[in-house]
C-alpha cells in the first residue's frame, strides 16, 4: 500500500448525499478480485450513457477533474452493501482523499486498509471546501496528513481528526498484510521452534 503523507491535488465536488456503494461502482463491475482496472468504472451510470459515452456534465467528465486527486461529497458517503471494490474504485482512478460530513462505517474502515483518507468534516467546513472544489484545477487542496489539517487555496487551513493507529498505517503504508510482515522475524522464529518440537505440523 503507498504511504499518504502529503496530497496536493485537484478536488472534485459531488454535492450529494447518500451516495451508495453501487453508485461508486455498480455490481456488474464485481467480478473480479483484482483491485486494478475498476477506476474506468467509477460512477459508471452517472458518468457514461448506456451506449457507453461520456455524460459532459457529470463532474469526473470535466476536463477540470479528470485527474483529480481528492473529492467533497455529502453526509452518509459510502452507504449501501460493503463491497471493498468501492475504495478499489476510488483509488484506481487517482482518488486518495474523500471528504465529507459523515460515511457509512465499512466503507470508512475499507479505505483506511486501502490507502484512501476519508476525512469527516462539519457541514460548514464541507461547504467552503465544496466552493473551493467548483473553482477547479485554478484552486487546488493539501491534505496534510501529518499535521492533520486541511491547506486552502486562500493559505487558511482546516483541522481534522484521525485515530493515531490510522494515521500510523497511513504514513508508513501499511495495510493489514503490512502490519503481519511487521512481526515476520516473530512469526519465523516461532514456526522454527515448533517445526523442531512438532515437526508433523509443518507442511
Amino acid at each position: 500500500m503507498d504511504k499518504f503523507t502529503t496530497l496536493t491535488g485537484v478536488a472534485a465536488p459531488l454535492p450529494m448525499i447518500n451516495v451508495d456503494t453501487d453508485m461508486i461502482i455498480p455490481k456488474q463491475f464485481l467480478k473480479t478480485i483484482k483491485r486494478t482496472g475498476l477506476g474506468k468504472h467509477l460512477f459508471d451510470e452517472m458518468r457514461y450513457t448506456q451506449d457507453g459515452a461520456e455524460i459532459p456534465d457529470f463532474v469526473l467528465n470535466k476536463p477540470a477533474y479528470r485527474k483529480a486527486q481528492i473529492l467533497v461529497s455529502g453526509e452518509n458517503f459510502g452507504c449501501g452493501s460493503s463491497r471493498e471494490h468501492a475504495p478499489w474504485a476510488l483509488l484506481d482512478f487517482g482518488i486518495r482523499a474523500v471528504i465529507a460530513p459523515s460515511f457509512a462505517d465499512i466503507f470508512f474502515n475499507n479505505c483506511f486498509k486501502n490507502g484512501i483518507l476519508p476525512i469527516r468534516l462539519p457541514q460548514e467546513q464541507v461547504d467552503q471546501l465544496m466552493e473551493d472544489a467548483r473553482k477547479g484545477a485554478n484552486a487546488t487542496l493539501t491534505v496534510d496528513l501529518e499535521r492533520q489539517v486541511i491547506e486552502r487555496p486562500d493559505g487558511s487551513t482546516i483541522p481534522f481528526d484521525v485515530e493515531p493507529f490510522r494515521k500510523h498505517c497511513l504514513l508508513n503504508g501499511l495495510d493489514d498484510i503490512g502490519l503481519t510482515l511487521q512481526h515476520a522475524a516473530e512469526i519465523d522464529g516461532y514456526e522454527a521452534q515448533l517445526r523442531q518440537r512438532q515437526p508433523w505440523l509443518i507442511a
